[in-house]
């Protein structure tokens, strides 16, 4: 099986193809701390894409709680489950191999992925993929187990009687949006004995070509995300398209501008921004010291890929909850949820600027720049000093141009007397 090079992991993986990477990659970034579980984006995608019959139990967006909810049920838990037996030796992080760039940011990781657990002499190539194929019963309930928070350990439906505070709750629950990560390294391309699915080059937006699927379902069994999904009455599979159109710019609203997808532009909480990054020869991202995502990922290392350890290399990441036990989030977001809480927690100047930029507009923002504002508020936070500053964010389009300027203290309005409902 040829090798490629996942960054994630900090090392060379197994792969069923050669390495292949487009000019620029779709990325985006969801913020998890701001999420209230509106259900906007998911209803957004649904009404767009998902709306006619066989698509019923087609959420390609969705918005589930955790730790016991998920859409199809339980898919995390049972992918991790078959990974630990695919390991008995044991997965483990070095993180002492990390280093400061895009090589290794997360360190090095000991394990075996999907991708190299199964034995390699398994045949045809589709089986050479962990994964399981849900239940119908599993696709039935998009929303179970929604804002059921974690008890106390071995006492089902109790609670813990005392109030909760940062840095960690005991009583907790979280809101994770999901949609397809368009990954790096694909299982659902990686399993399929059709050929049919295949990334864009231009920018990394992983398809199913319909004519060419013949919905032998092995997508949906090797995705660990179970983000590829069967219609049962035309016999094919589907999947997030990233809204490709508005990408290229050909969305009737966009006036040739290229556009955020409709999950993004949708969300009433800001918890998400996305974008495309260039890529280098073996897969890590091109230096872009000002592209938001880029900031986000490799210079502040606030937003952390969702399960690394799976191997598909995923370009969606998520900034961790603050409120959530630390070996859960670990397990979710791989070796660097430390240090990412530890940083949206007390965040620098640059930092709390570029957080202003998320939903402003639906327009993709390719570079920012600060202005420099006064201070306008001090005080200490957990022990230790916390100063803002009335900084000026700018947004640049693809051409340089100015998109928009936000300033980190948000305006305030007040409604004039004489207009009704005034106090």
């Amino acid at each position: 099986m040829p090798k490629v090079y996942n960054w994630q992991l900090g090392r060379d993986m197994a792969y069923p193809y050669e390495g292949a990477y487009p000019e620029r990659q779709f990325a985006f970034v969801f913020n998890i701390n701001r999420c209230i579980a509106c259900q906007s984006c998911t209803m957004a995608c649904k009404s767009t894409w998902t709306f006619n019959k066989g698509q019923e139990q087609m959420w390609w967006a969705n918005v589930e709680t955790k730790p016991y909810g998920g859409y199809p049920q339980w898919w995390d838990v049972k992918i991790l489950k078959l990974l630990e037996e695919a390991n008995p030796e044991g997965m483990s992080w070095d993180e002492g191999a990390a280093e400061d760039g895009v090589k290794r940011p997360y360190g090095r990781y000991a394990g075996r992925t999907i991708f190299e657990a199964p034995p390699a002499s398994l045949a045809p190539e589709s089986s050479r993929v962990l994964g399981y194929l849900p239940s119908d019963e599993e696709w039935n309930s998009p929303n179970i187990y929604e804002d059921n928070p974690v008890g106390s350990k071995g006492q089902e439906g109790k609670l813990h009687p005392t109030g909760e505070r940062l840095p960690v709750h005991r009583t907790w629950f979280f809101y994770l949006a999901r949609i397809c990560n368009h990954c790096s390294y694909p299982g659902c391309l990686a399993a399929c004995p059709r050929k049919a699915i295949y990334k864009r080059p231009e920018d990394g937006v992983v398809l199913i070509d319909q004519e060419q699927c013949r919905g032998y379902r092995k997508c949906v069994e090797a995705c660990p995300y179970k983000k590829a999904m069967y219609r049962g009455n035309t016999r094919v599979s589907e999947k997030c398209v990233a809204c490709y159109p508005r990408l290229e710019g050909r969305d009737p609203e966009s006036g040739g501008q290229r556009l955020e997808t409709r999950c993004m532009a949708a969300c009433i909480g800001q918890i998400r921004m996305q974008g495309l990054v260039e890529v280098t020869a073996d897969g890590t991202w091109t230096e872009d010291r000002y592209n938001p995502l880029y900031y986000l990922v490799h210079v502040a290392r606030v937003a952390l890929p969702l399960y690394p350890q799976l191997g598909t290399q995923p370009n969606g990441y998520y900034i961790p909850p603050r409120w959530v036990p630390r070996p859960y989030l670990r397990q979710m977001f791989g070796p660097g949820v430390e240090r990412a809480i530890e940083r949206y927690t007390f965040p620098d100047r640059e930092l709390l600027a570029v957080l202003q930029l998320f939903r402003r507009d639906n327009r993709i923002i390719y570079r920012y720049a600060i202005e420099k504002g006064p201070e306008i508020y001090r005080t200490t936070y957990r022990g230790r000093p916390l100063t803002l500053y009335n900084d000026t964010v700018i947004a640049y389009g693809e051409n340089g141009e100015e998109l928009f300027r936000t300033t980190v203290e948000e305006p305030l309005y007040e409604r004039p007397a004489p207009l009704q409902n005034s106090i």
